[in-house]
């Protein structure tokens, strides 16, 4: 049984942009179909809940407080009944508003999009699961950046691969947008 649904998008903010400063790899192609699915939920009047990234120190590498760089990027920016959560951890349940949001409107299951894959998508989807939420992570509608562990470089690809892998081990269901957009137009329909 299917019940209330929400879709939260984190961190699409314009840091991760081409001019930002900390560009994720093909950031522009995963806010688009973020954006996909966005548009659907607003079409079938589902909840989406949007999570902005702000760091506390003035000296943050990116997402500054109060900077241009730690606002929603035009492509996914809120509808004014659309909460905003700001979050300053990882986590976006923690030590914010995420939650009683999502039980006040008596959400029992979220579809994940936004970034970065290998941070706040996964330790957003962890929690969620932990606390009981069914979840599932749209993998084409994330993104991340190479990244380098002692003297190994990291290609992108393979970050988003190894994460978007772990957490449909054990944590999530992790499809594609058409996939996830498919279901949820027959569904509605």
């Amino acid at each position: 049984m299917s019940g209330k649904k929400a879709l939260i998008v984190v961190d699409i903010q314009n840091d991760y942009f081409p001019g930002g400063l900390w560009t994720l790899s093909k950031v522009e192609a995963a806010a688009a179909k973020a954006a996909q699915v966005i548009a659907a939920f607003r079409d079938s009047g589902d909840l989406v809940v949007h999570i902005r990234h702000e760091f506390t120190s003035a000296d943050a590498p990116f997402f500054r407080p109060h900077s241009e760089g730690a606002k929603l990027h035009p492509s996914v920016i809120n509808q004014p009944e659309e909460p905003v959560v700001l979050k300053h951890f990882i986590n976006s349940f923690r030590e914010t508003e995420l939650k009683p949001i999502l039980d006040a409107q008596g959400i029992d299951e979220l579809i994940v999009v936004g970034n970065m894959s290998h941070m706040c998508v996964h330790g957003i989807t962890r929690a969620a699961v932990d606390f009981g939420y069914r979840t599932t992570v749209l993998h084409d509608a994330c993104a991340t950046l190479d990244l380098e562990f002692d003297g190994v470089k990291v290609p992108a690809a393979h970050v988003h691969a190894a994460f978007m892998a772990a957490l449909s081990f054990g944590y999530a269901p992790v499809i594609s947008t058409a996939e996830y957009l498919g279901q949820h137009v027959r569904n509605a329909a």
